[in-house]
């Protein structure tokens, strides 16, 4: 995955533009804060969200995550995997573990997303660096 190629949010969730609907995943560094994934809670297909609004739970060793919609938008497709084998949001999240695709409905919050050079600098200042 050519992560210049995603966009992020401060929440840590990636979003993959294709077309008038958007592929949605937690970043590397969510996952690595999270632990080890053991269960994923996944929003309903029709589910209309509101950037912001809670869309999924990710549960790992260490606690029970939201997972906040990037966009506001219709959950139109779910990862299917990812219910016998929450560990790819682990192993792979920027591509099998990924978590759902939702069709855009307000394009011009995708302004507001971080570019990956933009996360990179939030990532060095919420670490100190």
């Amino acid at each position: 995955m050519e992560l210049e190629k995603l966009l992020f949010t401060k929440e840590h969730e990636w979003v993959r533009l294709e077309g008038d609907s958007a592929m949605v995943g937690i970043t590397d560094y969510a996952q690595h804060e999270l632990g080890d994934v053991v269960y994923v809670e996944l929003p309903g297909l029709g589910k209309e969200l509101k950037k912001g609004d809670p869309s999924a739970n990710i549960e790992s060793v260490k606690a029970v995550s939201d997972v906040f919609a990037p966009l506001s938008g219709t959950i139109i497709e779910v990862n299917p995997k990812l219910a016998a084998n929450p560990e790819l949001v682990n192993q792979e999240p920027y591509s099998e573990g990924s978590l759902f695709k939702m069709k855009i409905k307000q394009p011009d919050e995708v302004k507001e997303l971080l570019d990956h050079k933009k996360y990179e600098e939030y990532l060095r200042g919420i670490a100190g660096e």
